[in-house]
C-alpha cells in the first residue's frame, strides 16, 4: 500500500490502540499531517476505558500540539477508518464502524487474521513510525521539525531507547530526520513515575537466578517498555549476572527486555530466540528486546490459554523459564583452534561458480573516505583505500575483501547489479551523512570455485568462534552445514544451508 492510495478517500478518521504510546501517537500524527496537507478531511483518535495520563506523553501531545481526541462515543460511519499501530478488530483497539477499513502496523499478524485490502504490515520493523517515515518519504513528503520529533520519540520508545533496533530501515530514518533534542531531554527526564520506580523495586526483590548459566530473570508489574530496559541494565551489573532477562505480562501479550555482557550470547539472538513463533525480537549485541503476542501463545501453549485469568503470570514464567532453558542447552559452542571438531560424518565437497554483485568504493568516492555501509546484516564501518571491494552476497549480505583476494576467487561479468534484494544497500560517508545507494554501482561476478571443503549438517543450534571474526560467533540451524578447509581443520565455520546448496558440490 501507498500512502498516496488513502487520498481517494475524503473522510477520514484514523485510530490507534486503546493505551496509545509514543509509537502509536507518532505515527498517527504523521498520517494526520499527511492527510490534512493533502485537503483531507480528518481526525486522529483513541478510545478504551483510560485517557492518555502518563506525563511524558501528555507533555509530547501538548508541546506538539498533536491533535489526538479521546473517543467513545462513537465516529460516525467515514469513508475510511484508518489503524496505525494497531489492526482493526485486534484485543487492544475499541471497534469502530466505517465503510473502508486500511491498517498500518508493525506488529506481527495473527495465524488466519483476514487483513482489510489496505494495509501495510511490516513486521521486522523496530516501529510504526518508521514504516510511515518510509511511505511518507516514497510520496516525496516531508516532516516537519515537530512531526519530526514525534517520529524519533516513537522509535527510540518502541526499541527501547534505541537499544532493540534490528531493521536498518530503523537506523536510516534516525540518520536522516532532524528532531527536538531539548524536547526529547525533557521527555526522558520524565519518562518514570514514583510508582513505576516501586514496580522495578519489586522487580528486583523477586529475581530468579541460574548459577550453572548465569543468567537472571525477573517478573514486573505491567509498566512502560523502558522500566523494563532500566531493571536489567541494572541487575546485569551484578558480579555473577552474565545475562538478564526482564519481563512484564500486559492485556495484549509479554513485553520482555534482554541484556548480555558475555560474547557466548548475542542479545538480539536470544530476544529473537524467545518470541520464535510468538512475534518478534531483536536489538544490538549487548541490548535487546521483544513482544510476545496473546493469540500466539494462546495457539502454542494450551495450558496458557485454558488457566484461569489470575495464574497467566505464572504460566508465562514457566514458558520463558522453559525458553531460555532451552535456549542454552539446545547449542554447541565451537572454540576454533581450541575445540576439537570430529571429522566423523564431514564430506568433501568443491565450490562451485555462483553470481553475486561487486563495487569498488574508490570508483566513485574518494580514497582515505570513512564509510559505513548499511545492510539487512548490520552496520560495516570501512575506509575506502585503492584496493578496497564491496562484495553483496546472493542474499544481498555485505563484506569487503581486497582486491587481490578478488582475482583470485571471482571474474567479472559484464552488466550492473541485477539481483532482487529486500533492502538495497546503502553507503554513508561519516564525515558529511551523505547516503549514496550502493547497487547503481555494483556489477555482476562469478566465483571462480574450484576450492575445497570438508563439511556436514549440524542437527542442532551451533555457535561457532572463528579465527577471523574476533568476540563474535557465525550461528547456524539445523541444517546448516559446519565446515573447515581440506588443509586447515582448525579453520571452522559455519555456512547457511541455502547458501551451500547453491554454492557447493560434493566431490565424487
Amino acid at each position: 500500500m501507498k500512502l498516496s492510495d488513502l487520498l481517494a478517500f475524503n473522510n477520514i478518521v484514523i485510530q490507534c490502540h486503546d493505551i496509545p504510546d509514543a509509537d502509536a501517537i507518532g505515527s498517527g500524527y504523521a498520517l494526520y499531517s499527511y492527510l490534512r496537507d493533502n485537503g483531507k478531511n480528518v481526525r486522529f483518535i483513541y478510545s478504551g476505558k483510560d485517557k492518555i495520563s502518563k506525563s511524558n506523553l501528555v507533555y509530547l501531545v501538548d508541546t506538539l500540539e498533536i491533535p489526538i481526541e479521546y473517543e467513545s462515543d462513537g465516529i460516525g460511519n467515514p469513508d475510511l477508518l484508518l489503524t496505525c499501530d494497531c489492526q482493526y478488530e485486534e484485543g487492544n483497539v475499541t471497534r469502530f464502524n466505517a465503510k473502508r477499513v486500511a491498517t498500518i502496523d508493525h506488529h506481527q499478524v495473527a495465524k488466519g487474521k483476514v487483513l482489510p485490502e489496505l494495509h501495510e504490515i511490516r513486521s521486522g520493523i523496530g516501529s510504526c513510525c518508521t514504516i510511515i517515515w518510509d511511505m511518507m518519504k516514497k510520496e516525496g513528503y516531508h516532516p516537519s521539525s515537530e512531526l519530526s520529533t514525534a517520529l524519533y520519540y516513537g522509535l527510540f520508545t518502541d526499541t527501547n531507547s534505541l537499544s532493540e533496533l534490528s531493521h536498518p530501515l530503523d537506523r536510516d530514518m534516525l540518520d536522516e530526520i532532524y528532531f527536538d533534542k531539548n524536547l526529547i531531554r525533557k521527555l526522558n527526564g520524565m519518562n518514570i513515575t514514583l510508582d513505576e520506580a516501586k514496580i522495578a523495586g519489586i522487580a528486583l526483590l523477586g529475581v530468579e537466578f541460574h548459577p550453572s548459566h548465569r543468567y537472571a530473570i525477573l517478573e514486573a508489574q505491567p509498566c512502560d517498555p523502558n522500566i523494563l530496559g532500566l531493571i536489567s541494565d541494572f541487575f546485569l551489573s551484578v558480579d555473577s549476572v552474565d545475562v538478564c532477562l526482564v519481563y512484564s505480562v500486559l492485556k495484549y501479550g509479554v513485553k520482555y527486555s534482554v541484556r548480555s555482557d558475555t560474547p557466548e550470547v548475542r542479545a538480539d539472538e536470544l530476544a529473537s530466540y524467545i518470541a520464535r513463533d510468538l512475534g518478534h525480537g531483536g536489538g544490538h549485541m549487548d541490548k535487546a528486546g521483544g513482544f510476545i503476542q496473546k493469540e500466539l501463545l494462546e495457539q502454542k501453549y494450551k495450558y496458557y490459554s485454558e488457566c484461569p485469568e489470575k495464574e497467566k503470570v505464572s504460566a508465562v514464567t514457566s514458558i520463558l523459564r522453559e525458553k531460555m532453558h532451552n535456549y542454552y542447552s539446545d547449542s554447541d559452542i565451537i572454540y576454533a583452534g581450541k575445540t576439537k571438531v570430529s571429522r566423523r560424518g564431514m564430506q568433501e565437497y568443491v565450490k562451485i561458480p555462483v553470481k553475486q554483485g561487486y563495487a569498488i568504493p574508490s570508483e566513485f568516492m574518494p580514497l582515505g573516505t570513512h564509510i559505513m555501509v548499511r545492510s539487512m546484516e548490520g552496520d560495516l564501518n570501512l575506509m575506502v583505500e585503492e584496493d578496497t571491494v564491496i562484495m553483496i552476497g546472493i542474499k544481498g549480505e555485505v563484506y569487503p575483501t581486497k582486491m587481490e583476494v578478488f582475482k583470485k576467487s571471482y571474474k567479472k561479468l559484464r552488466g550492473k547489479y541485477t539481483l532482487k534484494l529486500e533492502y538495497s544497500p546503502t553507503i554513508k560517508k561519516v564525515s558529511s551523512s551523505e547516503t549514496i545507494d550502493l547497487v547503481p554501482h555494483a556489477h555482476m561476478c562469478v566465483s571462480s570455485g574450484g576450492s575445497h571443503i570438508l563439511a556436514r549438517p549440524i542437527t542442532k543450534e551451533t555457535k561457532v568462534f572463528t579465527k577471523w571474526l574476533k568476540g563474535e560467533y557465525l550461528k547456524g540451524y539445523p541444517g546448516d552445514y559446519l565446515a573447515c578447509k581440506t588443509n586447515d581443520t582448525d579453520d571452522v565455520y559455519i555456512i547457511g544451508k541455502d547458501f551451500f546448496a547453491e554454492s557447493y558440490a560434493p566431490v565424487k
